[in-house]
């Protein structure tokens, strides 16, 4: 990955935290360098350490490292349901307490974003990202050694807690690197990765757990997951643009003597409380973060059910094998694959609204993005639900319900976090950390009651029940996309950042971003 000036390797970016270009040395900075006037540091005009001025290629390229970062822990999530019945068979466990390691995973999910997430507006993107694939790629290796059933469960638990950065924070480095007109488009890796993981990890891990057994599927993870930190420790620099600076600042002020601080800030972000809770204060406070969070949740949890419920649809009635039911869920892959032109689509007709506006674009525009998806979604389910049954219907029926579902999954969530990242750019990490945690809460609820679900209400009606909680939510994207700008005027984290964001674009006015 070359660098983009001369003056600087990547490789000394990324390793030297605290390095400050010639022309910052030297630059007449605002104040004059004592406690009550400091020099205020801000980004200089194509300023070589500004994530926003990287080149197209390395933007790129560092989106392409975390995305497959979120692919990777997202693909471990459910890669271990190929091995189920093995699992159950050697540690002497029934159905259910085999489907907790697919949920206890996803409760780490849940809880370590909300961690990871405003830690990394504290501590940074790059050293929260190397310490969470390093505590995922050694619990996978554990519970690949596991001896009985609690140690599997105690070990994913840790892994899903500890490796959850990349599904937190992918985000927030997409926001630090690309400006909003080529956001969008950026965030289409990040959208597909977890999609695409949990849907290919069943078809890995079926035919592994086939063919060398379960505790391969975790020792094959280990070793990609262990192949992905090296790389993130060697080409990912820090992206957090208050961090840099502050760093910046604090250089500047040992080489002087003279004080200087960020211009940027590093608001309310020194207290351990409010790193905490600031998840929890956004979700409840902002109606935007509620809503949205709360029909990605349903969403999300879904496709987990899904996990549950196809080996019920197609390898207990229809007596299909482990690789071979695995298959079933290529349906939804082909239309998270579909996905692919419609969202290049979308990131054109921004970039046009962005182009013929005057003013700074709503982030509203973002959602006429997801009008299509919020139908297919219950259009999707009711398809599966009602051509279930191998009595009735061909095998093909079913998996086919699999691609608009697979497509109205993508085209639902990136519109919605690039609504949601507009909306609240600064609070990015925080915003999608929470959103996360509800996601992964009902990702790993849903499966533990699907059992039960189909053997009560029947193969029909159990499946319909999804169906109906995506039906309910069609009105929510549509609803936003009227009455968002007024409500978000009433929302005080949205407006803080709108008057943040407003002062990063006066303050960089000059400069001219890459990508």
């Amino acid at each position: 990955m070359p660098a983009d000036t001369s003056r600087i390797s990547h490789l000394q970016l990324v390793l030297d935290p605290h390095y400050v270009p010639p022309q910052a040395r030297s630059h007449p900075y605002t104040g004059i360098g004592t406690e009550d006037n400091p020099f205020r540091v801000n980004w200089l005009p194509d300023d070589e350490c500004n994530p926003m001025t990287f080149s197209a290629r390395r933007k790129w390229a560092l989106n392409l490292l975390t995305a497959i970062g979120a692919f990777i822990v997202a693909f471990a999530s459910s890669a271990y349901s190929g091995g189920l019945s093995q699992i159950g068979t050697e540690l002497h466990a029934n159905e259910e307490t085999t489907l907790l390691g697919i949920s206890t995973f996803l409760i780490g999910f849940a809880f370590g974003p909300l961690a990871w997430a405003p830690l990394s507006e504290v501590y940074g993107r790059r050293y929260i990202l190397i310490a969470s694939g390093a505590g995922l790629t050694a619990f996978l290796a554990g519970s690949g050694a596991a001896r009985n059933m609690a140690m599997v469960l105690i070990l994913r638990l840790l892994a899903g807690s500890l490796g959850s950065a990349p599904i937190a924070i992918a985000g927030g480095v997409i926001a630090d690197l690309f400006p909003a007109q080529t956001r969008g488009f950026a965030f289409s890796m990040f959208v597909t990765a977890p999609f695409l993981g949990p849907v290919l990890g069943p078809v890995f891990g079926g035919f592994v757990a086939e063919y060398l057994g379960w505790r391969w599927i975790q020792w094959i993870l280990t070793a990609i997951s262990g192949a992905h930190l090296v790389l993130i420790a060697l080409l990912l620099p820090e992206t957090y643009a208050p961090l840099i600076l502050k760093r910046r600042a604090e250089r500047l002020t040992q080489l002087t003597g003279c004080l200087h601080v960020s211009s940027a800030g590093m608001r309310r972000q020194s207290n351990l409380r409010i790193i905490l809770t600031r998840p929890w204060i956004l979700l409840l406070r902002e109606p935007i973060i509620l809503l949205f969070s709360i029909y990605m949740a349903l969403t999300y949890g879904t496709l987990y059910m899904l996990f549950a419920a196809y080996p019920i649809v197609f390898q207990q009635a229809r007596g299909w094998s482990e690789g071979l039911g695995g298959l079933s869920f290529l349906g939804i892959m082909v239309g998270i694959l579909a996905s692919v032109p419609h969202l290049y689509w979308a990131h054109l007709r921004y970039r046009r609204i962005l182009k013929l506006s005057t003013r700074p674009v709503l982030p509203e525009q973002r959602l006429p993005d997801c009008f299509a998806a919020s139908l297919c979604l219950p259009i999707a389910l009711f398809w599966f639900a009602w051509t279930d049954a191998p009595s009735t219907t061909h095998w093909i029926v079913p998996i086919l319900a699999g691609i608009p579902f697979g497509y109205g999954c993508v085209m639902l969530f990136l519109p919605c976090f690039n609504y949601l990242v507009d909306s609240y750019t600064i609070y990015a990490a925080s915003v999608l950390a929470v959103s996360a945690a509800l996601r992964s809460l009902c990702g790993a609820t849903f499966p533990l009651f699907t059992t039960r679900m189909y053997a009560r209400l029947g193969l029909h009606w159990a499946a319909s029940v999804p169906a109906f909680m995506a039906l309910v939510c069609v009105p929510i994207p549509w609803l936003f996309y009227r009455y968002g700008a007024r409500i978000r005027k009433r929302c005080p984290y949205a407006k803080e950042a709108d008057a943040v964001m407003e002062q990063f674009r006066q303050a960089s006015a000059t400069t001219v971003p890459g990508g």
